[in-house]
């Protein structure tokens, strides 16, 4: 699409009097301004400017103390580019409005290496000297939360009233219930050309899954993974719930989690895991290779937040191992059956909370490690993950930011300036939890010890 283009779709659209402007920043939050549709033109030419420190910014908004990009470097400006993505119409807000998305450019010219999205698309452009071309699908789960409670409560079905209790798992009710939210959600897909395709009842009660077709573009299916929770926290609150992508909004119930699939088409738009057996290539076996290899030190990306690790326990349709196995969802890598044609990877353990972006620059970029390297996997698994031998994932937050601080692979894979930027804002995020004392842990101390 052409700037001419948006122009003209704002032209025939006299009923959006405002439009927002935003970049995503590591933690996979939207961060930019308001404007006047007068101000289109600026936006789509270049002449839109925010900090670059915003990128980096804590999950609750507040600058990095100490980072180099604050006051060190006077807190300089960016150049906000347009991304070329079609203006994204916002459909929820009591006045229609519309999203241009952007992504930053350092004042001398050079792409802005911290931000997620230019992190993403240096790895596209490594696979693309190779003549090759990673085509993407993702898996996004949330729950329906009941908006009104101050601990996630389940819903209330619009149809009977009464709060969903049971974990439903493929239930065929629970989405006539919701319907009408799920409706929409679609609409507002099809506005945004989000490619989104079967929804489900997850195991959770309000749980459910969504999936968004593959295409050959991984920036477009970050894109789409970004804008298409937008639209779900959008609905959700106009429908009157609240929606959440917490990777373990209850303690005992399944987490969310963010599924990749990919596979690999190479100039001729063959896919190179496919040598016409179901065990797969050698290509996708290096792939896999470098996927287990790189996953502890990823570990941070899949798993960004403190609750993110509430998530990776075992028995919880979530990985806890670094293991692989064919068709087998109690591994971290997954390869599923069907057609020989559409051989895939699907890597399973990053968390709806992750940032897409960086989870796929961490996937794709991991995988063409292996390949490059010929780096061979073990055996795969055979029955259940989380009873056998293998390595575990991190334990916890802080293990997780230390080995992605210190991992070789993400240091081929990551620009120095975004490395420093997520380690310092997770130092930062750690500090400020760990400060606080939780009432459950007053309840259980406080006059006991």
């Amino acid at each position: 699409m052409h700037a001419e283009d948006i122009l003209n779709w704002l032209e025939k659209h006299p009923e959006i009097e405002s439009l927002r402007v935003a970049i995503c920043d590591l933690n996979g939050t939207m961060r930019g301004k308001g404007i006047p549709v007068s101000q289109a033109k600026k936006a789509l030419e270049g002449e839109i400017r925010m900090p670059l420190s915003v990128a980096g910014v804590d999950i609750w908004g507040e600058d990095i103390i100490g980072s180099e990009l604050v006051f060190e470097s006077g807190d300089a400006d960016g150049i906000c580019e347009w991304t070329g993505r079609d203006i994204v119409p916002v459909t929820w807000l009591a006045k229609p409005t519309a999203l241009i998305p952007l992504w930053l450019r350092e004042e001398g010219g050079n792409a802005f290496l911290g931000d997620p999205r230019r992190a993403l698309a240096s790895i596209v452009e490594r696979y693309a000297a190779l003549g090759l071309t990673a085509v993407v699908a993702t898996e996004l789960e949330f729950y329906l939360v009941d908006p009104d409670t101050d601990q996630p409560t389940p819903p209330k079905s619009p149809l009977t009233g009464k709060q969903l209790e049971s974990d439903g798992i493929l239930s065929i009710d629970e989405l006539d219930q919701f319907e009408a939210f799920l409706s929409d959600i679609y609409s507002a897909c099809a506005a945004q050309n989000i490619p989104a395709d079967a929804a489900i009842a997850e195991n959770g009660a309000g749980q459910f899954e969504l999936n968004l077709l593959h295409v050959a573009d991984p920036l477009k299916a970050a894109d789409d993974a970004v804008l298409f929770k937008r639209i779900v926290k959008g609905m959700a609150r106009k429908h009157g719930f609240a929606a959440s992508f917490m990777a373990k909004p209850y303690g005992n119930r399944s987490g969310n989690g963010l599924h990749i699939h990919f596979s690999l088409l190479d100039s001729d738009g063959n896919n190179v895991f496919n040598n016409e057996t179901e065990q797969g290539s050698d290509t996708l076996h290096h792939a896999v290779g470098g996927l287990l290899a790189a996953m502890n030190e990823s570990a941070l990306l899949f798993a960004p937040h403190l609750n993110s690790y509430r998530r990776l326990r075992p028995g919880s349709h979530a990985p806890t191992g670094v293991s692989w196995g064919y068709e087998n969802r109690t591994a971290a890598v997954r390869i599923p059956g069907g057609s020989n044609v559409a051989r895939r990877i699907e890597h399973r353990v990053a968390g709806a909370d992750a940032n897409p972006y960086l989870v796929l620059a961490a996937v794709l970029g991991a995988a063409l490690e292996g390949i490059e390297q010929q780096v061979s996997p073990p055996q795969p698994v055979v029955g259940d993950a989380y009873a056998q031998a293998a390595e575990h994932l991190p334990f916890d937050w802080a293990s997780a930011i230390e080995a992605f601080e210190n991992g070789p692979y993400i240091e081929r894979i990551f620009a120095p300036v975004l490395r420093n930027m997520l380690v310092s804002c997770k130092k930062q995020e750690l500090s400020i939890f760990t400060s606080r004392v939780t009432d459950f842990e007053y309840h259980s101390y406080l006059e006991t010890v």
